[in-house]
């Protein structure tokens, strides 16, 4: 097991004393009065807060060992000086590490190092290198993914703050709040924030649901920060009702008019009436038991920050129809970023008048989410609205063409072959969950979701104004708020050309992004054994929401990326691309750097029989393992590189150039590209190390703790990046060319974005191909290929 920390904050020894006299760890007399090994002891034995008596101190510090051959009790009657060996021994087992199984009791340093544990070594140990070591330790992560101040602080251990006046609130420790606030006496409200639309043609403004959990010392005078998750799928969801009106994929692709223009979406009524206010009220009339939640959020939530959820127009306890990405689904979450800021107005209830504030918010806003929580941070971060400091966009949306489309193609977010835009409209209108509210609105929602679905035009795939309307990427320069961005960079729902289109446009920008990017696929990150993240985000939420001034953007790499090879290791850059490109070339089933003189053509047929056909519908992955195995290519083309003398890291967008002819007057090119080599390589999913093993606070949420192991057995290929393009659209989504059969056309086809180590000895190939059974429509036409070798090249950006 490796740890990576990049949340710890430097400090100088005098910053680290004040900070250990603040959380009652150190007395003020204590570094004068006591001897080194007196003060080690003094520190132990009030960090071991289950004993309470001097026989079961004895007992505990007799049960932890000093030397191999030593425990603690009978090493300090042999009044020997501390050692580099004695300190680290007892920090590995006060971090839970076992001897034997995670480090040698004969060797504490090495296992210190295996484990990259942080340390302060020193020759002669003085009282402050006592505090200086100590400090650093309740910084270090233990072997059940939290550091060691978080596991003090799930054993209750800083309980007693949460007596403390609001006006000694937050306590701030390294940079960060401690879990000072008592979740027991957590404030729930329920408020309605009025918005300026009319999504569902009542004549009345829409008015969200918003759900807020904040300490009980905001009653009290303290002020703090919201942070802001905004998830359509918290007031419930239409499983079923999706499933019903998901689109058949096994239609064929169809020739393109170039002239042809698809329907304009709906439009909202632009006059409306706003709510009548007839009084104001310090208190909310309605509350909540519990709401789904984003454990980052539960973490946060006890360290001072207020938690709010809204899930938007169109569902549970809310106005307004269900629009999927839209403009208007934007501004309902922004207005709950702009009521927390206090520039909006909101109600105790839906029909009452009486008006309520924040006035327990300090104005500033952080918003968090994954998905599409996470693309509706972005998307309301575009705004540029005021009082959002601060995003965490976790495999989040950019723009909604590249999740449903590609280059022209029909497209499905991987997993979901078949859901659109109007089919996730319609698993998210939780207003069906309040039948009689249901029913007012049923004809209605009917004949919008019609016009969604037409406006969405599955009959192109082409870019037009709904898609335009849903695209975030040329609002990019309204963002005044710091991005931190966290994307898989196996996630074929979410795919990362979502991400690394943001991160270039910020790239240009005056605020602060940062970019994180692991191996999972549609995930959380958040409780990984092998990462700091919660804290990371404690850290520079500190920074952003609090104002403290911590050097979070200094102390956090610029882009951080988990390693493909190495599990457990993330590394630092200052960019997600290469400074650099390689230029291969396609000869004779190769990937060759030598530019070919002449190539016959290669020719592929993308039909298959029945059985096949409906078979490879049916077990979509049953398709992808026939395509890695289609080397003699009966409905491929593959080339593949020679094996690497060394290791090569690809960075950033692979770009394929390629003549193709169809022989029908329609057609699509994807491509893949394998890393190819019999290696062990990182489970396809985070492995659950310990269920409910990670505890958030005292008696106040779990996790259960994951990580990336190494699969057990071996494996002779992986796919590290794909594209897909539709011949009619080779200059771009939304213009349309004609395509006549057998006509030889050149393609750019930019692939996934990649951040990948090929390791020595494996093989870079790459496979041309139709139809993807995983993603695209599934026509089974009788069309064949042909690719014209000698006008290709595959350009790799790479360090």
């Amino acid at each position: 097991m490796k740890n990576n920390q990049f949340a710890i904050a430097p400090t100088d020894h005098e910053t680290r004393v004040a900070e250990l006299q603040r959380i009652r760890l150190l007395q003020p007399d204590e570094l004068t009065t006591l001897t080194p090994n007196e003060l080690w002891t003094k520190l132990l034995l009030r960090i071991h807060i289950a004993d309470h008596s001097q026989a079961l101190d004895h007992e505990w510090l007799n049960s932890l060992l000093a030397t191999p051959d030593l425990s603690i009790t009978d090493w300090l009657s042999q009044s020997q000086p501390m050692t580099n060996e004695v300190f680290y021994l007892v920090a590995l087992q006060i971090l839970q590490f076992e001897p034997a199984i995670d480090f040698s009791i004969h060797a504490p340093i090495d296992g210190m190092n295996k484990i990259q544990l942080p340390m302060e070594q020193h020759e002669q140990w003085t009282n402050n290198d006592i505090i200086d070591a100590f400090y650093l330790l309740l910084n270090t992560r233990t072997k059940l993914g939290q550091n060691l101040l978080d596991r003090l602080t799930s054993q209750g251990m800083f309980t007693w703050t949460y007596s403390l006046p609001a006006s000694e609130k937050p306590l701030y420790f390294n940079g960060k709040p401690i879990a000072s606030f008592d979740p027991d006496r957590f404030i729930r409200e329920v408020v309605y924030v009025e918005t300026d639309m009319d999504t569902d043609y009542d004549g009345m403004a829409d008015l969200v649901k918003v759900e807020i959990m904040r300490p009980a010392d905001t009653n009290n005078g303290l002020k703090v920060p919201a942070v802001f998750t905004a998830s359509p799928y918290n007031q419930g969801t239409n499983d079923k009702w999706g499933e019903e009106i998901t689109h058949n994929v096994n239609v064929p692709l169809t020739h393109k008019d170039p002239h042809y223009q698809s329907p304009n979406e709906p439009d909202f009524p632009m006059s409306y009436q706003k709510h009548q206010v007839n009084g104001e009220s310090q208190t909310a009339s309605e509350s909540f038991s519990s709401t789904p939640a984003y454990t980052l959020n539960t973490y946060l939530s006890v360290r001072g920050y207020a938690i709010v959820y809204a899930s938007g127009i169109g569902t549970k306890n809310s106005d307004g129809l269900q629009t999927c990405g839209s403009p208007e689904q934007t501004d309902s979450m922004k207005a709950v970023v702009e009521w927390l800021h206090g520039d909006r107005r909101a109600f105790t209830d839906r029909t009452s008048g009486i008006e309520i504030h924040a006035t327990w918010c300090n104005g500033n806003v952080g918003m968090t989410g994954r998905s599409y929580l996470g693309t509706l941070a972005t998307a309301v971060a575009t705004t540029g609205v005021p009082g959002l400091k601060a995003i965490v966009s976790e495999a989040a949306i950019s723009n909604w063409y590249d999740y449903y489309r590609e280059n022209g193609l029909v497209m499905a977010p991987g997993g979901f072959q078949g859901e659109d835009a109007d089919v996730l409209a319609a698993e998210t209108f939780s207003r069906t969950k309040s039948p009689a509210d249901y029913r007012r609105i049923e004809k209605t929602n009917n004949k919008y979701m019609k016009g969604i679905e037409a406006a969405e035009d599955r009959l192109t795939g082409n870019y037009n104004g709904f898609w335009s309307h849903r695209n975030y990427i040329p609002n990019v320069d309204n963002i005044k708020c710091d991005v931190m961005m966290v994307h898989g960079l196996n996630d074929w729902n979410v795919k990362p050309v979502n991400v690394k289109n943001l991160y270039d446009s910020l790239q240009e920008m005056p605020n602060t992004s940062k970019l994180i990017l692991h191996q999972g696929q549609h995930i959380y990150i958040n409780a990984f054994r092998s990462l700091d993240f919660s804290e990371m985000i404690n850290l520079w939420f500190a920074n952003k929401l609090w104002d403290l001034d911590n050097n979070a953007d200094e102390i956090l790499p610029d882009v951080l990326v988990q390693d493909n090879v190495q599990p457990e290791t993330w590394r630092t850059y200052t960019n997600w691309s290469g400074n650099h490109s390689t230029t291969l070339f396609l000869t004779d089933n190769a990937l060759t750097p030598t530019e070919p003189n002449s190539v016959s053509a290669v020719e592929f047929d993308d039909h298959q029989d029945d059985k096949t056909y409906h078979a490879w519908c049916d077990q979509q992955s049953e398709w992808a393992k026939a395509l890695l195995n289609d080397m003699d290519g009966k409905f491929s083309a593959h080339f593949v590189g020679t094996p690497l003398d060394q290791d090569w890291v690809l960075r950033g967008t692979p770009t394929l150039k390629v003549r193709v002819a169809s022989s029908a007057d329609h057609g699509l090119i994807s491509a893949r590209l394998v890393d190819r080599g019999r290696a062990k390589r990182l489970t396809i999913s985070p492995v659950i190390l310990a269920k409910d093993g990670l505890e958030l606070a005292y008696h106040f949420g779990k996790d259960d703790l994951r990580e990336f192991e190494l699969q057990k057995q071996f494996t002779d290929a992986k796919v590290i990046s794909y594209g897909h393009i539709n011949l009619q659209n080779r200059h771009d989504a939304s213009t349309v060319d004609d395509l006549k059969a057998n006509q030889f056309v050149d393609v750019e086809l930019p692939l996934q974005p990649v951040f990948h180590t090929l390791k020595a000895g494996h093989q870079l190939e790459l496979i041309i191909y139709a139809t993807d059974y995983e993603m695209t429509l599934r026509g089974n036409e009788a069309i064949s290929y042909q690719i014209a070798p000698e006008h290709c090249q595959l350009i790799i950006p790479n360090n």
